[in-house]
C-alpha cells in the first residue's frame, strides 16, 4: 500500500551474436584484401568459405541461445514454484515501475519518466529479472473522459511496446490493474472515474480491460497478469468473511458497494476465456497484505496457473516474522507467492533487509516499490532512485546491495 498523494507526485546482445558479427566483419576484410593478388584471392576465397561456415555456425548458435533465452522467460506454475519452459525454478527479483496508472489521466503523458532502452539498461544494472508495470483501465479502454492522445490505441501500443522491450532485455513483465472506475469516496478518492485505486475492480470496465489485455499478451508467457493491485474490500464491508466472499465472487457478495464489483473468479474466467494461459497473480485483502484466507478462497483456474500476490511494507499490519511465518508461510508452501511490492517509508532499509532474507530462505519472489524519481528523494514515499540512470536513494541502496549480493553468490 502506498500513499496516493505520493504516487501522484512521481507519478546486449548475446555473446554468441557478437561472435557471429565479428566473424562476418573478418570475412569482409579478408575478401577486400584478396584483390591484391590471384594467390591472395584464392586464399581469401578459401578463408571466406571457412569464415562463412563459422558465421553460419555462430548464427545457429545465436538462434539456439535466443531460443534458450526465450524458454527461460516462459513461466508457468508447478506445485508451489514458478518454472520456465525448461522446467527450471525461477525466482523473480525486480522493481515496480509506477506512472502509467496516473500520468494518462492527470498529466497528459503515458509514462512517468523514460521508457527507452537506456532506462531499462539502468534497471538491469541492479541485477533484476522482472518489472511490474502499473496500469489504468480507463486509459487502456479509451474511456471518454481520458485525452485520446493518451488513451485507447495510443496507450495500448505504448504499453505493449514497453513490455516487448522488457522481454527483449530478458526481463519478465508483470502487468497490473492499479487505478479503476467505480463510485467510491474513501481516502484518496472522490470520483467514479479512474483517478485513484478503488477497493475492488469494477465489473463495467475491469472485465473488458482484462479481456483486452489478455488478448494482447496471450502466447507470451514472459508476461504475468496481476489482476488487481491492492484489494481492500474491508474498507466498505468491514467483516473479514464478507470481504473474502466479495473478493472471490464480486456482484451480490459485495452488496455494500456503490458500483458492481468484479470478483477474482470473474477476472480469472475473463482471462482464460481469451485462450491466454499466462500466470495470474491475485493479491489478498488489506491492500494485498493479508493472505490469511487466500488458500480457502483461491479461485478455480482450469490452467492451474495461479500465484498469490503479497505486499509488505513497514506500515502494514503483517509486518513481523511471526506474522510472515503464520500467515504467509502456509501459502508459500502451497502455491507460488510473489511479493509484488515490498518497501518502507522511512528512507532506510531496516524493514526490507530482514524481509528479503526471509523471502530468500523460502525461495520466494519479490519486487521493490518503486523505480520512480521524486524531488524529495526517497521521502515522503519509497522511491528506489534519485534519477533514471539508477543512482539509488538510501532506501534503494539497501535493495541494490542485496540484489548484487545474490548475483555474486549465483
Amino acid at each position: 500500500m502506498k500513499l496516493q498523494l505520493s504516487a501522484i507526485r512521481w507519478a546486449i546482445l548475446p555473446a554468441c551474436l557478437l561472435a557471429a558479427t565479428g566473424l562476418a566483419c573478418q570475412a569482409g576484410t579478408a575478401q577486400s584484401e584478396a584483390s591484391l593478388t590471384q594467390t591472395a584471392q584464392t586464399a581469401a576465397v578459401q578463408t571466406g568459405a571457412v569464415q562463412t561456415g563459422a558465421a553460419q555456425t555462430g548464427a545457429a548458435q545465436t538462434g539456439a541461445a535466443q531460443t534458450g533465452a526465450a524458454a527461460a522467460l516462459q513461466l508457468h506454475v508447478s506445485g508451489n514454484k514458478l518454472v520456465n519452459a525448461n522446467g527450471a525454478t525461477v525466482v523473480l527479483h525486480g522493481v515496480d515501475r509506477s506512472g502509467a496508472e496516473y500520468m494518462c489521466v492527470l498529466h497528459n503523458a503515458i509514462f512517468d519518466g523514460p521508457s527507452d532502452q537506456g532506462s531499462v539498461s539502468a534497471m538491469k544494472s541492479w541485477h533484476i529479472n522482472a518489472v511490474r508495470v502499473t496500469l489504468n483501465e480507463a486509459c487502456w479502454n479509451g474511456e471518454s473522459y481520458v485525452n485520446p492522445a493518451y488513451a485507447g490505441g495510443n496507450y495500448q501500443s505504448a504499453i505493449e511496446a514497453y513490455v516487448k522491450l522488457l522481454n527483449a532485455n530478458g526481463l519478465v513483465a508483470i502487468v497490473n490493474l492499479t487505478w479503476n472506475d467505480g463510485a467510491y469516496t474513501g481516502p484518496g478518492c472522490g470520483s467514479a472515474q479512474a483517478l485513484c485505486q478503488k477497493p475492488m475492480p469494477d465489473a463495467a470496465e475491469s472485465v473488458p480491460f482484462w479481456s483486452s489485455v489478455a488478448r494482447a499478451f496471450k502466447g507470451d508467457d514472459a508476461v504475468i497478469f496481476d489482476l488487481f493491485g491492492e484489494p481492500h474490500p474491508g474498507s466498505v464491508l468491514g467483516s473479514e468473511t464478507a470481504s473474502w466472499n466479495c473478493w472471490l465472487k464480486g456482484g451480490s457478495a459485495c452488496s455494500g458497494f456503490a458500483y458492481k464489483v468484479a470478483g477474482m473468479q470473474t477476472l480469472v474466467n475473463t482471462v482464460r476465456a481469451t485462450g491466454a494461459n499466462n500466470v495470474i497473480m491475485l493479491g489478498g485483502l488489506s491492500f494485498a497484505n493479508d493472505l490469511s484466507e487466500w488458500l480457502k478462497y483461491e479461485p478455480k483456474d482450469p490452467d492451474h496457473n495461479l500465484a498469490a500476490s503479497w505486499h509488505s511494507y513497514n506500515f502494514n499490519p503483517c509486518d513481523s516474522l511471526q506474522c510472515w511465518n503464520s500467515q504467509v508461510g502456509p501459502v508459500i508452501a502451497s502455491v507460488p507467492v510473489i511479493a509484488g511490492e515490498i518497501g518502507e517509508n522511512d528512507c532506510a532499509d531496516h524493514y526490507i533487509d530482514p524481509l528479503m532474507a526471509w523471502l530468500d530462505s523460502k525461495s520466494t519472489s519479490y519486487l521493490a516499490w518503486s523505480w520512480n524519481v521524486n524531488s524529495g528523494g526517497c521521502e515522503p514515499g519509497d522511491n528506489l532512485i534519485n534519477d533514471y540512470s539508477g543512482a539509488p536513494t538510501p532506501y534503494g541502496a539497501g535493495y541494490q546491495s542485496h540484489l548484487a549480493s545474490l548475483a555474486s553468490h549465483h
